[in-house]
């Protein structure tokens, strides 16, 4: 079920707690520190490297590193833009802010020695994936990473009833590129759990016990998958709060958009003292919105992101993810 892209490695961003990578330890190249994402480098993980032209490998040992340099998707595979730090004699690092990635699913990357070498990770690394070109397979891996992370008091808790005499039950789905070793559930007294942290959407996943796949038998929500199977299916909403702060001697204040089909009257907002406010939950993506103040409709004064839509009226815009 896996999916490969490029030569380049392609990197899932998986915001992976403490917890994962001690259920998985042999992950490589980031982790999660907080609100930000370490690119992490180290040289004794890598022993081939291939040229810029993707021609042949090389000993990594032969290399004299003057520069190692992360290039992705995230920043049009610059080879010089985001340059790593060296912390030690084998390890560098580069530090992102979470929020400065975009809401795509997936991205590419891949660590760049001396703005010409790109280094090939090694067999025994988890997150990793045979690379393809032109839907052919090269030598070469990439490796993966997701938006979902193990986290304790996260917003999607999966179980598993019964199978108490299985020695390995993994949670595998869309959100992490249907990886078959990330997510390692947890055996409780009746089954297996394991709670993740989602960005808002709709995601299908499966169990595999023991090797064996099979979906949520507890879920009615299912969709059948192109094995002439069923994959389980899981929604994840985040509630999302408008706020209106003019206008405070309007009679009506209504909040209507694409996620209501532009209702205008199934949203009345709440008048409080600091303005007009209403609360909903929605699935990630972008919605345009709009307020009607006594049957006048505006955008929102202190919303900066606006767009036209296909009747060219301009629109106020809300990203959820």
């Amino acid at each position: 079920m896996n999916k490969t892209v490029a030569h380049i490695i392609i990197l899932f961003l998986v915001f992976i707690t403490t917890t994962t990578f001690a259920q998985n330890s042999k992950v490589k190249g980031y982790r999660i520190e907080g609100d930000e994402i370490v690119f992490s480098f180290d040289k004794r993980d890598y022993k081939k490297v291939t040229n810029n032209n993707f021609g042949a490998e090389k000993d990594f040992e032969d290399i004299d590193i003057n520069s190692v340099v992360v290039a992705g998707e995230f920043n049009n595979w610059s080879l010089k833009k985001w340059r790593m730090v060296k912390i030690s004699e084998n390890s560098y690092e580069l530090r992102k802010k979470i929020e400065d990635f975009t809401d795509e699913f997936s991205w590419e990357f891949k660590f760049v020695i001396n703005n010409y070498y790109w280094a090939e990770p090694s067999k025994d690394i988890v997150n990793i994936s045979r690379a393809t070109k032109n839907g052919k397979k090269l030598n070469v891996y990439n490796l993966n990473f997701t938006t979902a992370y193990v986290d304790e008091n996260g917003n999607a808790t999966f179980k598993l009833k019964g199978f108490k005499n299985a020695q390995n039950v993994i949670l595998s789905g869309t959100f992490n590129k249907w990886n078959e070793d990330y997510f390692n559930m947890i055996p409780t007294d009746d089954g297996w759990e394991l709670t993740l942290q989602l960005k808002p959407g709709e995601y299908e996943y499966k169990f595999i016990v023991d090797g064996k796949w099979m979906e949520d038998p507890s879920n009615n929500l299912k969709k059948r998958n192109e094995f002439d199977g069923y994959n389980s299916i899981i929604k994840i909403y985040k509630w999302v709060t408008f706020h209106l702060k003019t206008n405070l001697n309007a009679k009506k204040v209504i909040l209507s958009g694409s996620f209501n089909d532009w209702d205008e009257n199934k949203y009345r907002m709440i008048k409080t003292e600091n303005g007009w406010e209403y609360t909903l939950k929605l699935f990630g993506g972008k919605y345009h919105y709009k307020f009607i103040v006594d049957d006048y409709w505006m955008v929102d004064p202190n919303n900066p992101v606006k767009e036209f839509d296909y009747d060219g009226n301009i629109n106020s815009v809300c990203i959820v993810k």
